[in-house]
C-alpha cells in the first residue's frame, strides 16, 4: 500500500489521518459538512494514485464513506469498534476524533484493524428493508400495549375476543365507547388509527420481502433443507450472515447470531465447570442464605484498592467465592470429612 490512513466518522465532519508509506508525509484534517458532495471531492486527490487503503468503525455513516471510497479507488477496511476500543489500550488521556483517526491508521499500517464484512449493494438494501419491518412492527406492538394499558388503567371489562390485533374490533369499540372516559376513548382511538396506518406499511413491506425471498438463491436452499425456518427467516439470515464460507465453524455464527448467552448464574443451568462471566450462582445463593465465607475466601491482594476489605470486579475476572459448589459449614460436634 503506498497510502494508509483512517477516517474517523461523526455528523458534522470526517477527521483524516493518512501517510505516505514511501515519504512518510503525513496528513490531518476534516472533511465538513460530513456528506457526498464533500467526500467526492476529498478523495478527489487520490486519483492516479494506487494502492490507497482506508480504515473506519463500523459506526452509522460507514456505508455512503465505503461506497464513494470504492468508486474513487480506495480500499475501505471496515473495522469493528468494540474490538477497535479493546486495542487502544488502558485509556491515559481524552479520547478526541484526530487519536481515534491515528488509531486506525496505526492499525492498518500493523495488519491489526478487526475487520468487519463489507456485504454488496443488494445484501444493505435487504437490510435495511429488514430493519424497517423491524421497527414497524415493534412500534406497532408498541401502541397495541398501550390499549391494553389504558382498558386495564381505567377498569373496563376484560377484553377477551375483543383484542386489539387479531379480535373482534367492534366489540373493542364498544367497550371503548361505553366504559372509558373521553381522554380514555381518545387515546384508544388514536393508538388505532396509527396501528391502521402501520398495518398498512407493514403489509406493503412483506409482500416485498416474501418476494425477494423467492428469488434468493440462498433464501430457498435454507428454506428447503432447515425446518422451520420461512421466507422471513430465511431473507435476514442470507443478509446477515453473508454467505456459507463467512463463518469457519457453525459455533462462530451462533456466537455472531446472539444465540449463546451466558447466563447470569451459572449453578444449575450449566454443566459443571462452565462458569459465566459474573460468578457462580451457588456463591450468591450462599451469601444470600446469611452464611459467612469470608473464612473459605482466598485474599488477593492484587485485587485489594486502597485497604478496602471487598474485592474489586474486573471485566472477565470470576467475583470471588466458591469455584464449583458452596463449602460446607462444619456443625459443632460433628467431625470434619
Amino acid at each position: 500500500m503506498s497510502i494508509v490512513g483512517g477516517l474517523d466518522i461523526h455528523r458534522k465532519q470526517l477527521t483524516f489521518d493518512y501517510v505516505e508509506v514511501e515519504t512518510g508525509r503525513l496528513e490531518r484534517g476534516r472533511i465538513a459538512p460530513a456528506d457526498r458532495e464533500h467526500l467526492v471531492g476529498w478523495l478527489r486527490r487520490f486519483d492516479g494514485v494506487s494502492g490507497v487503503a482506508f480504515a473506519m468503525e463500523g459506526c452509522t455513516g460507514w456505508r455512503y464513506v465505503a461506497e464513494e471510497m470504492r468508486a474513487a479507488g480506495v480500499q475501505p477496511h471496515l473495522a469493528e469498534p468494540a474490538d477497535t476500543s479493546a486495542l487502544r489500550g488502558p485509556k491515559r488521556r481524552a479520547k478526541t476524533d484526530k487519536a481515534d483517526a491515528q488509531l486506525l491508521r496505526e492499525l492498518l499500517a500493523a495488519g491489526r484493524v478487526p475487520e468487519c464484512y463489507i456485504p454488496p449493494p443488494q445484501v444493505l438494501e435487504w437490510r435495511a428493508l429488514l430493519e424497517l419491518y423491524h421497527d414497524l412492527r415493534m412500534e406497532h406492538t408498541g401502541w397495541a400495549q398501550r390499549i391494553h394499558a389504558t382498558c386495564f388503567h381505567q377498569g373496563t371489562t376484560a377484553l377477551g375476543e375483543a383484542g386489539v390485533i387479531r379480535g373482534s374490533h367492534e366489540r373493542l369499540r364498544r367497550i371503548v365507547a361505553d366504559q372509558l372516559s373521553v381522554a380514555g376513548r381518545l387515546q384508544v382511538n388514536t393508538a388505532l388509527a396509527i396501528m391502521d396506518t402501520l398495518a398498512v406499511h407493514l403489509d406493503r413491506l412483506r409482500r416485498g420481502l416474501l418476494a425477494s425471498a423467492r428469488h434468493i438463491k440462498g433464501a430457498r436452499a435454507l428454506m428447503a433443507d432447515i425446518y422451520g425456518v420461512g421466507p422471513m427467516t430465511s431473507v435476514a439470515l442470507c443478509a446477515w450472515l453473508g454467505g456459507a464460507d463467512r463463518f469457519s465453524s457453525s459455533r462462530k455464527a451462533v456466537r455472531f447470531t446472539g444465540l449463546d448467552i451466558t447466563v447470569h448464574c451459572s449453578d444449575s443451568k450449566r454443566s459443571p465447570g462452565r462458569l459465566s462471566r459474573q460468578g457462580g450462582g451457588a456463591a450468591v445463593a450462599a451469601v444470600r442464605g446469611g452464611q459467612d465465607l469470608r473464612p473459605w475466601l482466598r485474599p488477593r491482594p492484587h485485587l485489594l484498592r486502597r485497604g478496602q476489605t471487598a474485592l474489586r470486579r474486573q471485566p472477565g475476572r470470576a467475583v470471588a467465592g466458591p469455584s464449583h459448589r458452596p463449602p460446607r459449614r462444619a456443625h459443632p460436634g460433628r467431625p470434619r470429612r
